[in-house]
């Protein structure tokens, strides 16, 4: 009876080892993180508008590596650049589709473009297209007389604000130009000059662009759903969608008249589209939505990125009158007295490259890089799981003191004997991702950047408005696909003599 006891007490004592060790491997089984809510979980918690600079602060609590419960998602948020090599590099294959929400499936024509969709053989077909017939150097290089222009015409309104003695609104001028280079690009037309079909142009584009920056409770919460229909979120996107659909259609209408032929050297990217839907032998049925969905990834993405980033580039000069003061002169000495700064003049300006490239580390003008787990993975021991939201915090890495020396200065001087560039193979500076959703319109983005930015330089001393100082300047910014300056930046502009 005794030998039995002792049996039966070793049996439980056993029992109750594996169950307190079983438990211990469950509870630590995933990153800690902030507690949460009941179903809700972390979400009351989140400023959906500055998500970059909340993680970044709930990074100093619980680690370079933490999760959340977002509703009824599991998330994770990684903050170093070693973490990001992990998951950009090593598990890439694995972290390669982007989240689903409802405003984004709706736009995208249903997950059929190149940023919202997921990771399959659809999206491998969409990037290669654009990667070969729109981003490569040569493309580029043959849009450079639409930058060109469009940038000289930039140049003529500032001029005039100056003849006037008018503030420049430089948020709104940048805009328009990054937008009419894109559409001319696209569309081989610009909505900038077309009455009312400009205020029809920029109030889609808007609208548009503040769907992606809109939440639904539905992504998260399912069953709430309702709460979307009732703030009429819903509506508003279905509305949004109609209007960008007859936008597209009438795009593709002009583009498929027979009347209005072009020659190889005038022909868009609608054409370069039609005439590949129509030779074939791609992977994929090229559809009508196929284009339209990448017309808006153009449409919105390309323009958006561009301006938001020539903005804080003036911004960072702006609030650092010695770099402003580099700047200048090193564009002023190596180009001469030369009205006007040609892409060839840009690549002798290494200093100018640097500012660029301290802006894109500095303001970060996309924060966040959002994946979602397609498969299991191991990351510093946790085991994460397929369909895990998985969120690589950009603006908390470019900020790393362990990689940055002095990480809160604007100093280009950083990069001038460095050689950490921003395409995706040095994890420390990742302004537009990495692994195979890192952005592919790279260099169409950066050559438009480069191009405005130098003439503004070139052309024009920069002053700030009477009564308002550089500390004035606020560096706050706007959720969305690119972050903008929240407040414009209005500048007076003084013809360089």
């Amino acid at each position: 009876m005794v030998s039995f006891l002792h049996t039966l007490i070793a049996f439980l004592l056993l029992v109750l080892f594996i169950f307190m060790k079983h438990k211990t491997i469950t509870k630590n089984s995933f990153p800690k993180g902030p507690k949460g809510l009941p179903i809700i979980g972390n979400l009351h918690q989140l400023d959906t508008s500055n998500l970059h600079f909340q993680f970044w602060n709930l990074s100093k609590i619980y680690g370079p590596l933490f999760s959340l419960q977002i509703g009824f998602k599991k998330a994770i948020v990684v903050s170093t650049p070693k973490l990001a090599e992990e998951i950009l590099k090593n598990h890439d294959h694995k972290v390669s589709t982007r989240p689903t929400s409802y405003g984004t499936q709706i736009l995208s024509y249903n997950g059929i473009d190149m940023i919202f969709s997921p990771y399959n053989d659809c999206w491998r077909e969409i990037r290669k297209i654009c990667v070969v017939h729109f981003f490569s150097s040569k493309k580029i290089s043959s849009f450079s007389h639409v930058r060109k222009f469009e940038v000289k015409q930039m140049l003529k309104k500032i001029s005039n604000h100056v003849c006037s003695s008018k503030i420049s609104n430089l948020s709104e001028i940048v805009m328009s130009v990054s937008t009419s280079i894109v559409c001319r690009i696209a569309f081989g037309k610009s909505y900038e000059h077309q009455g009312g079909e400009k205020s029809r142009f920029h109030g889609l584009l808007n609208e548009t662009q503040a769907i992606f920056l809109s939440f639904f409770v539905s992504d998260f919460v399912p069953f709430m759903g309702w709460i979307d229909k009732l703030t009429g979120l819903v509506a508003r996107v279905d509305n949004t969608f109609k209007a960008l659909d007859e936008f597209f259609e009438e795009v593709l209408k002009e583009h498929l008249d027979s009347n209005n032929r072009k020659k190889e050297e005038e022909k868009d990217i609608v054409d370069v589209l039609l005439e590949l839907r129509k030779q074939g032998g791609l992977s994929i049925d090229l559809t009508n939505d196929h284009i339209k969905a990448v017309l808006m990834n153009l449409l919105v993405a390309a323009s958006d990125t561009s301006a938001a980033t020539s903005v804080w580039v003036m911004t960072g000069l702006m609030k650092n009158p010695r770099v402003m003061k580099k700047v200048q002169e090193e564009v002023r000495n190596i180009c001469g007295k030369k009205e006007f700064i040609d892409e060839d003049d840009i690549q002798k300006l290494i200093y100018l490259k640097a500012v660029i490239k301290e802006t894109l580390r500095y303001y970060a003008p996309a924060p966040l890089a959002p994946r979602e787990a397609s498969k299991s993975f191991i990351l510093n021991g946790y085991k994460i799981e397929p369909k895990t939201l998985v969120y690589v915090n950009i603006w908390a890495i470019h900020r790393d003191p362990e990689t940055w020396k002095d990480a809160e200065e604007f100093n280009p001087e950083r990069f001038l004997n460095s050689d950490v560039d921003f395409k995706g193979r040095d994890f420390e500076l990742i302004p537009f991702g990495a692994g195979r959703r890192i952005c592919p319109g790279i260099p169409l983005g950066i050559a438009t950047v480069e191009m405005m930015i130098a003439n503004l330089l070139n052309s024009f001393d920069w002053e700030m408005p009477e009564g308002i100082t550089k500390e004035d300047i606020d560096i706050e910014g706007l959720p969305g696909l690119a972050r903008h300056k929240k407040n414009h930046l209005c500048l007076v502009a003084k013809n360089h003599i």
